[in-house]
């Protein structure tokens, strides 16, 4: 009968600690603190269990530890618009603080859709996540945040807050934002600005508009309109577009984002104007993108990355302080001049 070599697991048989303890020739403890990445382990002994874990293909089973420690190491992350590159760079901020902390991020979309974002809850709760981190859809009830506080899931709101919930809350100055831009285009002369792109119901348009309207109620100008479109550039494109053609079109228009922002730039284009010359142009976000367009686009930035990796830090103190008082971190915005 063939014999089986020492410290080696049977073909089919799954690799245990014992096997790799006797691989490596240390004990079963100190493996156990190699795949807790202790810092009491020795950086020799920790490369021969690595190695001895590589050679029996040892898998961790994190279910079994999380039910040690009642902790799952996961996170979700729920946002509304994943198309959209400016959740892409939220996203980066995000992942960057969680997996630095030992977290794993499950993201997900709800494309503005209520029912699928509490499908995902649901699912989240139900694999123990230890925090959510939650951009509402629009339509999103105050109960779906209060059911989250009722089974005691740790919940960040991010740029968006539902009215009436009482979680921590991260997000830009979006009123402020929108009075800079404004303000901005006031100064250069412009009197007739219209405002692209608030068709959605949420906080983060409310406050957005909100800032419009003040800084045009302040020099006495009224807004040369208020068109909803998506986050999409063609969208975008055909709503300027139909602006410019009216008898007394806008000299300016003040978009909801970048992405907005792009595609009304594209209408110029097609029409013959050109931002900045013709007519003022001004996005929100300053996506990477922005910098570099034809011509590079005046923005508000917010600090995207910085927003998520504050969210982050937000949902690991909540974690470790579940009875803390809640916060609210409001960050600034700032306008970026180009040449729009």
């Amino acid at each position: 009968m063939k014999s089986t070599p020492t410290g080696a697991v049977a073909e089919g048989v799954r690799a245990t600690l014992s096997d790799i303890a006797t691989r490596a020739e240390v004990s079963r403890s100190t493996v156990s603190l190699v795949l807790r990445d202790s810092p009491l382990v020795a950086d020799q002994t920790r490369a021969r269990v690595l190695t001895a874990i590589d050679e029996l293909g040892y898998v961790y089973n994190r279910g079994a530890a999380s039910m040690r420690s009642g902790r799952s190491q996961t996170v979700g992350l729920l946002v509304s618009e994943i198309t959209n590159p400016f959740y892409a760079e939220l996203t980066a901020g995000i992942e960057r603080v969680l997996e630095n902390a030992g977290l794993l991020t499950f993201l997900a979309n709800s494309n503005e859709d209520a029912g699928r974002q509490g499908r995902f809850i649901q699912r989240m709760r139900e694999q123990g996540a230890d925090g959510i981190i939650l951009s509402p859809a629009e339509g999103t009830e105050r109960r779906t945040i209060e059911d989250l506080q009722r089974s005691r899931v740790p919940v960040v709101q991010i740029l968006r807050q539902i009215p009436g919930t009482d979680t921590d809350y991260v997000g830009a100055d979006y009123r402020l934002g929108t009075e800079l831009a404004t303000e901005h285009l006031i100064r250069r002369g412009h009197t007739r600005i219209a405002f692209l792109g608030a068709a959605r119901d949420t906080s983060a348009s409310a406050e957005r508009l909100a800032g419009f309207h003040e800084a045009l109620e302040r020099h006495g100008l009224q807004p040369a309109g208020v068109v909803p479109c998506s986050s999409s550039r063609l969208d975008a494109a055909e709503a300027a577009t139909g602006m410019l053609k009216q008898a007394q079109p806008p000299n300016a228009f003040l978009c909801h984002n970048d992405i907005i922002a792009h595609g009304t730039l594209s209408a110029l284009d097609r029409l013959g104007l050109e931002a900045g010359r013709d007519i003022g142009v001004i996005g929100f976000d300053n996506i990477a993108e922005s910098a570099i367009s034809r011509p590079p686009l005046t923005t508000i930035a917010v600090g995207t990355n910085h927003i998520g990796e504050v969210a982050a830090h937000t949902l690991l103190q909540r974690i470790a302080h579940p009875h803390a008082p809640t916060e609210r971190l409001i960050l600034p915005p700032r306008l970026v001049v180009r040449a729009t």
